[in-house]
């Protein structure tokens, strides 16, 4: 396999267990020689991770609360001592309360919707903020966003909203980090099978729905989206920047049932 990222160094954020697609894009970017350095929310994942880490050359593990500011102080000043600058950064961060999930969205509460934007948003602002003195000029900015940002996906509710508000900081980042020839886009993976999916009401619905309508006839996996994730980091994506690339199949292209569904 080629090493598209030989020498490159890559923060993944968002990595709770081996399936999710947090992980997926680590392996991929390991795979292409980049080096790995992870970050994670929680004592419950923390053995977890660390044991990915050691599978992925062993770069440093580092707990990080996205909405607390003093611990994304410590997440910058654990890569400045432990990895230098970053090249890549992968944001794969996203909470809503589970009642939020199902149901209308008009009964969404206040300190929801809050919740939600803080982690699922405003936690890619934080980062790009927290981080950017160690961005290496030409570095590759991706967040994970899903079709619910922009068509109606019933159940996924106020992720939806909150995956359209980090679409659109994925583009305004992309301009103010243009000079520095810093690219950030992101990628909007079909459904997968991970636990933090597992909360969205029907979920197990859509997985059988997509199979059926999408032009490749199958869902994705987190590999797929970690063959992506590989592209954008790679220079290979030189002059690619405030997008969103779908990884879904096909399935968002699609306007109408196929025929023999109708």
């Amino acid at each position: 396999m080629s090493a598209l990222l030989n020498g490159k160094r890559a923060l993944v954020t968002g990595v709770a267990n081996r399936w999710s697609i947090a992980t997926g894009i680590a392996r991929a970017l390991h795979e292409h020689g980049a080096r790995i350095a992870l970050a994670y929310q929680g004592e419950r994942v923390k053995d977890e991770v660390a044991k990915l880490a050691a599978e992925l050359g062993g770069g440093p593990v580092i707990e990080c609360d996205v909405s607390n500011d003093a611990s994304l102080g410590a997440l910058r000043e654990g890569i400045a001592k432990e990895f230098g600058s970053l090249d890549v950064l992968v944001h794969s961060i996203a909470y809503a309360n589970k009642e939020d999930l199902a149901g209308k969205v008009f009964d969404t509460s206040r300190s929801g919707f809050a919740l939600a934007l803080d982690v699922s948003s405003y936690s890619l602002i934080a980062l790009v903020s927290a981080l950017r003195d160690q961005f290496a000029d030409g570095a590759s900015i991706m967040a994970m966003t899903y079709l619910g940002a922009t068509r109606i996906v019933p159940n996924y509710n106020l992720m939806g909203i909150a995956k359209a508000a980090l679409e659109s900081a994925v583009r305004y980042l992309a301009f103010d980090l243009g000079d520095r020839g810093i690219r950030v886009n992101a990628i909007s993976a079909g459904p997968i099978k991970t636990a933090s999916a597992r909360q969205v009401g029907g979920f197990s619905r859509i997985l059988e729905v997509v199979p059926k309508l999408a032009p490749l006839r199958r869902n994705v996996s987190a590999e797929d989206v970690g063959k992506t994730a590989v592209y954008l980091a790679s220079d290979l994506a030189s002059a690619v920047t405030g997008d969103v690339h779908f990884v879904d199949a096909g399935f968002h292209a699609m306007g109408m049932y196929p025929p023999d569904l109708a």
